[in-house]
């Protein structure tokens, strides 16, 4: 909320590249929609001056979830250092070490030199009692807390997964922006639509790279990426980064982890690639869960590519595309359903069929796979009545969508009945599906579709919900901080039985 406020002073206090000068609540929603990488459209993207995208910009790159895990990661190397730090004090500050014949103790610690080697640890050093010591009789073993060393490891390893989150996020985003910008520079129809436009090349390259990294889905341009559906090179270059920075983001980490052990031999790999449980990173995942999510996630894509070509591929809005520019834009459309909501077609003339589908893949959460993960995790029974207790209290996601939903149609009524081609309940559904899953797939609106002509009506670039009333736009507010922070409400809804 704080960085959406931040955005919001800084687009109202900045001039616009346009005379238009949208309003208060619409630059707040932007702001909104942009700090929670849902990049749901209320004012046209070319009205934004250069500053304001750079603006923009900087919210997608703090907003995104491989930046936040780059915060989770220093927040819990900072909470294991003083863990480590206390127990290090502790220990010195613990009853004296007291040696006796063939065994040490450590305040009520003792471990016999006959145990077997399996148990057997042998320190040096021990709060600065060592083998040197003339008072340590001989054939004693001086052994230390070992768990300090499985501490001071663990923090190692924090902060060695920390850098290889950091150089992942900045060196993607740095190789994607310079290619991006080389495309644009290089090839004639691009770089024409940037000219006319009257958009700097650099600003448009880094700005789609951060966004569709961290799966927010604005581009500068009014039509999204339409614009650019016949540039299948500049669609393949952008491709990729919509599952680096989402769906692929844990399988990618723990190959890159798996890289830097096979060639540095550090300890620290090798403990986050046997730990990932321990570690409790969230996109550190245990093998098997990571080999299942590709999986999960190529077949998603090839179940939406199969479906969407079938359907479309003859279809009106294949027009003027040869067969590999339609290969490339039907690929590039469909893996934006999850979840950056970049489009290359118009979604208002794309069938139902399709239509539906998107709505359950924007609702799937990033790394749903075909693997139930189950908790081992032992707790004392308080703790497990208090969990179902809140369980039964907490609806599930989908029971809060619908409450969202039939909200919003109380709001937008007079619409629905006035204007029902544009206002239905469908393109309802998939703007508020498409702003929990922070996707940004609209439907738009078309003063073509209206049944009573309004002459006043102008058709703007903007999405379905920029159409909305300001109460329509607060409860989508809601739903677009909802499906930010949906992973700390995931387990609602165990108490209710449907079947």
């Amino acid at each position: 909320m704080i960085l959406s406020l931040f955005g919001y002073l800084g687009l109202k206090i900045s001039k616009t590249r346009t005379h238009i000068k949208p309003n208060d609540f619409d630059l707040f929603y932007t702001s909104v929609s942009t700090s929670t990488v849902s990049s749901m459209t209320a004012v046209e993207m070319e009205v934004f001056s250069n500053s304001q995208l750079i603006l923009m910009t900087f919210l997608m790159f703090v907003g995104g979830e491989v930046f936040t895990s780059l915060l989770e990661l220093i927040f819990a190397r900072f909470s294991n250092n003083n863990n480590y730090n206390n127990s290090s004090t502790s220990m010195k500050n613990s009853l004296p070490i007291k040696v006796v014949n063939d065994q040490i103790e450590l305040g009520l610690v003792s471990i016999p030199n006959h145990h077997s080697s399996q148990d057997h640890k042998q320190v040096n050093d021990v709060n600065g009692i060592n083998n040197n010591n003339n008072n340590v009789p001989s054939g004693t073993t001086i052994v230390s807390y070992n768990n300090n060393k499985d501490m001071l490891l663990r923090s190692n390893s924090l902060k060695y997964l920390s850098h290889v989150v950091l150089g992942y996020f900045l060196l993607l985003q740095f190789v994607g922006t310079f290619l991006v910008s080389m495309y644009m520079s290089f090839i004639p129809s691009a770089k024409q639509v940037l000219r006319e436009k009257g958009i700097k090349t650099l600003t448009f390259s880094l700005f789609t790279i951060v966004s569709t990294f961290a799966s927010c889905g604005y581009v500068p341009t009014n039509e999204n990426m339409i614009v650019f559906k016949k540039n299948s090179g500049l669609l393949l270059i952008i491709l990729p980064y919509i599952l680096l920075g989402n769906t692929l983001y844990a399988p990618c980490l723990r190959f890159v982890i798996w890289v830097l052990e096979k060639i540095t031999k550090r300890e620290e790999f090798s403990y986050l690639l046997k730990n990932s449980k321990e570690i409790g990173f969230g996109h550190l995942l245990p093998p098997l869960h990571s080999w299942l999510l590709v999986a999960t996630v190529l077949g998603f894509n090839i179940i939406q590519f199969v479906i969407f070509c079938s359907m479309e591929w003859g279809t009106q809005i294949m027009d003027g595309l040869n067969p590999y520019q339609k290969f490339v834009a039907s690929l590039f459309q469909i893996t934006n359903a999850r979840h950056s909501g970049e489009s290359v077609f118009d979604l208002s003339t794309i069938s139902s069929a399709i239509l539906v589908l998107f709505v359950v893949m924007m609702y799937l959460p990033p790394y749903t796979t075909f693997l139930p993960i189950m908790d081992h995790e032992t707790e004392n029974d308080a703790k497990k009545d208090k969990r179902r207790l809140v369980e039964c209290l907490v609806l599930s996601q989908l029971s809060y969508l619908v409450i969202f939903i039939i909200l919003i149609c109380i709001t937008e009524n007079k619409s629905l009945r006035e204007d029902p081609l544009n206002f239905n309940v469908l393109n309802i559904t998939i703007e508020v599906i498409s702003a929990y899953g922070n996707v940004g797939f609209s439907m738009g609106y078309s003063c073509g579709r209206q049944l009573k002509a309004n002459g006043s009506c102008k058709d703007l670039w903007v999405g379905f919900s920029g159409k909305w009333s300001n109460k329509g736009k607060f409860i989508l507010i809601l739903v677009m901080f909802f499906g930010r922070l949906k992973k700390f409400n995931m387990k609602g809804g165990k108490a209710w039985d449907l079947s």
